[in-house]
């Protein structure tokens, strides 16, 4: 497990998979480690994936300072890591909430990325907000799914500000384009592996300045990768449409019947078109 030590000294580790010319992925959760992107569907056998495990999570160590857990503190840890493999530019990968640190990597080190890959991403940094109604209308997609009737009305629940922990657990299917065992499995095994109180600091106050973001991302020319699930309740694909009309050379992509892992069932479909945009 190769580790590097982060701009204030806490050591962080990463995982190495496949060869060739590297890719930094940063996962979500947020503050969630690497695990759960496996081998994002078998994209290592065309790039080198560099999978951090954030501050605090997986192999990494928990810092000194609970506040740089904040998203945009956590920049730094991609630069270090940046000055470790030695690169002068990153292609960077990210899913879920870690679009938000890459999008502010890409914000403050403009000059150091080479192509940028957010994968359904969260969109906090830059200010754009996925509605309830939003958020029902996509899950309404999925009504002839034979769980869709409890998870609907627990979703009902949580729009109207009536969630229970049950509500939460039982709206899980809508994040997969399908609710089978590779799902299940999948989603099992992400159980304990987020650092909660890091998570609660993610975003505290002073960790986004949306406008400031935005005006960075105008100037920002190196080619962008935006890919939406089309049946995503966490990240829409209209919201996700609106954050890739920020940059000035994205591509936006929405691959269809996937949910937020797009790689967990449509693996050849994620890595086809990942994998020719990173080349």
């Amino acid at each position: 497990m190769p580790y590097f030590s982060a701009h204030d000294g806490t050591v962080l580790a990463y995982h190495v998979f496949g060869d060739g010319a590297p890719v930094v992925c940063l996962p979500g959760g947020p503050m969630q480690d690497a695990g759960y992107l496996g081998e994002l569907g078998g994209l290592s056998a065309q790039r080198q994936l560099i999978m951090l495990d954030p501050r605090g999570t997986g192999r990494s160590a928990i810092p000194d300072d609970a506040a740089s857990y904040r998203c945009d503190r956590l920049v730094d840890d991609v630069e270090a890591l940046r000055e470790h493999l030695g690169l002068d530019r990153l292609d960077v990968l990210a899913h879920c909430a870690g679009a938000n640190i890459a999008t502010l990597y890409a914000a403050r080190h403009p000059e150091r990325v080479g192509k940028l890959a957010l994968i359904t991403p969260s969109t906090r940094a830059v200010g754009i907000e996925a509605t309830g109604e939003v958020r029902l209308e996509t899950a309404r997609l999925r009504k002839d799914e034979p769980w869709f009737g409890p998870a609907f009305a627990a979703l009902e629940s949580i729009v109207a500000g009536n969630a229970t922990g049950d509500s939460w657990k039982a709206i899980d299917p809508f994040f997969y384009g399908r609710w089978d065992e590779a799902a299940q499995a999948h989603h099992a095994a992400q159980d304990g592996r987020r650092n909660d109180e890091a998570a609660a600091a993610f975003g505290a106050e002073g960790a986004f300045d949306p406008d400031a973001t935005r005006a960075a991302l105008a100037e920002f020319d190196a080619p962008v990768l935006v890919l939406a699930g089309g049946v995503d309740l966490n990240s829409p694909p209209g919201a996700v449409a609106g954050f890739a009309e920020l940059f000035p050379n994205a591509e936006f992509v929405v691959q269809r019947e996937a949910g937020h892992f797009p790689w967990v069932h449509d693996a050849d479909r994620f890595v086809a078109t990942t994998a020719a945009y990173l080349k």
